[in-house]
């Protein structure tokens, strides 16, 4: 009888790590089934070039995985339910398995009505959980009813629409001073330089980077005309304006919130130990703590790094992290053994706009050295970081599908009953 692992997300995370077991487990062994909402993947890295009016190339997902074996399906998830190993989905319409074959998602209704969503759950012996995250407000007033977010292609292309209509000379403020924020509004300065362009700080601009990525930073804010307000906390946004704690409202046309993000809500409604964020505690392997047959991958899981510091949501921590997930369930799987040693970083990444870049290098634990990377050399390196994850993604078994290593003999059931757990 087959494993049958289930992947839920296929962004970045959720992509890598299926893939990754495709090319590690033996076809007749494994049965790999990635759930996901949306039948394309999602670049997230360029939404602030999407908002801008930059056009993204398609990436199907069903052509992505075609031939791999892993089975695509379409569906929202809606619940987990890790004691009996069971993944609730709502699935309507067609779906399309990898490699072509079309199974049916869900009853059609008659007399050409549209189909609701059917429910329909999904067993597992492994879940490997990737939903990942989504905005974060912070509970600031008005920030869900008139701000802008780029945290999902959704998002970001409401935003493109709305700047499109945006006449000459007109405020557009990003809020949040963070490598989101960094790179939207230098993005939209360089697009769109018509625009009266604002970004709002509550700490010092770029005050993570080293002395000279952060002189860097200065000196292409200037030259693109950005306008900074720096150690100034956001009280509210109005349509027309953001609210500030010390000082008088920013004139703003447009907000754009990037002040971090907040994990998808499903994890915290299971028995899976989180943090109060919602983040599931993992191992060094990327294992639930509480539930050893679930491994969490990207923004959802609170894995430490170098040092005991915890690894900060980023396609930095995400991809070696879906490489280390893949490689200890394939190693629980055939009797190998797993890799533990601390996730460490090289570098952060930040584009700014097309023809600048900034590669500040850092420490293991993620501290900024004196080393820095500037310029056009800078923005080119960011372009093949993210063409290469991209080629990671889009490549999910790295042209090699064949599969290496046979399952050894079904894993030791160790989760917890609903019974255990409660007592």
């Amino acid at each position: 009888m087959q494993h049958r692992i289930i992947v839920l997300g296929a962004g970045y995370t959720g992509a890598i790590t299926a893939g990754r077991l495709a090319r590690r487990l033996h076809r007749d062994d494994v049965a790999i089934t990635l759930v996901n909402a949306e039948p394309d993947f999602v670049e997230r890295v360029r939404m602030h070039q999407l908002a801008v009016g930059q056009d993204l190339r398609p990436r199907p997902l069903d052509e992505m995985f075609a031939g791999t074996g892993v089975e695509l399906r379409l569906a929202t998830v809606t619940g987990v339910d890790v004691d009996r190993r069971t993944v609730t989905v709502e699935v309507k319409g067609d779906v399309k398995a990898a490699g072509g074959i079309k199974a049916t998602g869900g009853a059609k209704a008659t007399g050409g009505a549209e189909a609701r969503p059917a429910a329909e759950q999904l067993p597992y012996d492994t879940l490997v959980y990737a939903l990942g995250s989504g905005w974060d407000d912070q509970g600031v007033p008005g920030v869900v009813e008139h701000a802008h977010e780029i945290a999902s292609r959704p998002g970001a292309l409401r935003l493109r629409e709305r700047l499109a209509r945006l006449d000459a000379g007109r405020p557009v403020v990003v809020v949040g001073g963070g490598l989101t924020g960094v790179e939207a509004a230098t993005e939209l300065a360089e697009a769109r330089p018509d625009l009266m362009v604002t970004l709002v700080a509550r700490g010092g601009l770029g005050d993570w980077l080293s002395d000279r990525g952060r002189s860097h930073l200065r000196k292409v804010f200037g030259r693109l005309g950005i306008i900074v307000h720096e150690h100034t906390a956001v009280t509210g946004v109005e349509a027309d304006r953001v609210l500030t704690a010390d000082g008088p409202a920013v004139p703003a046309a447009v907000t754009v919130w990037t002040t971090g993000f907040a994990v998808h809500p499903l994890a915290r409604a299971t028995a899976l130990e989180t943090t109060g964020t919602g983040r599931v505690v993992v191992d060094r392997t990327m294992r639930s703590v509480s539930h050893p047959d679930v491994y969490v991958v990207g923004d959802a899981a609170m894995a430490l790094g170098h040092g005991d510091k915890p690894l900060r949501m980023s396609c930095a921590s995400g991809t070696p992290a879906a490489w280390r997930t893949a490689d200890a369930v394939a190693a629980r799987l055939t009797g190998g053994t797993a890799p533990d040693a601390p996730i460490r970083y090289v570098n952060q990444c930040v584009s700014l706009g097309r023809k600048e870049g900034l590669i500040q290098y850092v420490t293991a634990d993620d501290r900024a050295v004196d080393a820095a990377l500037t310029g056009r050399l800078a923005a080119v390196y960011k372009e093949l970081v993210c063409k290469g994850a991209a080629w990671g993604v889009a490549h999910p078994t790295l042209g090699r599908p064949v599969r290496r290593r046979r399952v050894v003999g079904e894993p030791a059931r160790t989760t917890r009953t609903a019974a255990e757990a409660s007592t």
